[in-house]
């Protein structure tokens, strides 16, 4: 692909992810004139709004594997894979902000979701065997709560980076909110 080409198709995917995550029904029309792009040239690439959105969750979801890799979640340290893992995450959700269970009726984003939250899950685990995370705690408890506190720090502190935005993220979920 030409770079022209590709650099055109990361800004309709990129701003496709930020309409449709503030209007979910954003139209093509919408996306390529927002990203400043002939529709025919969004149409070019994607036959279909499906199309369009289906290449959009695959970005944000390479953008995980990438943050899940970069963390190193089978070898690193405990604490270390966890913050650069949440430091990841946070980036990604602020440069891919459309929520990907819209799609969850799709078997290919069905299987990566799955796929890359048994990855987090098993960490998860590592981290309770390492005695970072309390033991005794209900199953998959740590793997619920650290979804919504990512995603509130990715939205709720834009101010943050995602490195000082992980600080607290993982601080919240290893000592909790309330006075010791």
């Amino acid at each position: 692909m030409r770079a022209d080409a590709q650099r055109n198709l990361e800004l309709v995917l990129r701003t496709g992810a930020r309409l449709l995550a503030d209007d979910p029904s954003a139209s093509i029309a919408a996306i390529a004139a927002a990203a400043g792009v002939d529709r025919r040239t969004v149409y070019r690439r994607f036959a279909s709004r499906d199309e369009l959105l289906l290449a959009v969750y695959g970005a944000r979801y390479d953008a995980v594997e990438e943050a899940i890799e970069a963390a190193r979640l089978r070898e690193a340290p405990v604490g270390v894979a966890l913050h650069r893992y949440v430091e990841g995450i946070v980036a990604v959700n602020r440069a891919w902000p459309v929520e990907a269970g819209h799609l969850l009726t799709e078997p290919a984003i069905q299987e990566r979701r799955r796929r890359l939250a048994g990855e987090v899950e098993a960490f998860l685990g590592r981290a309770e065997d390492e005695g970072l995370v309390r033991p005794g705690l209900p199953a998959g408890w740590a793997a619920s709560l650290l979804p919504p506190l990512m995603l509130h720090a990715a939205e709720d502190l834009p101010d943050l980076s995602p490195a000082r935005a992980a600080d607290v993220v993982v601080d919240t979920l290893l000592r909790g909110v309330g006075r010791r």
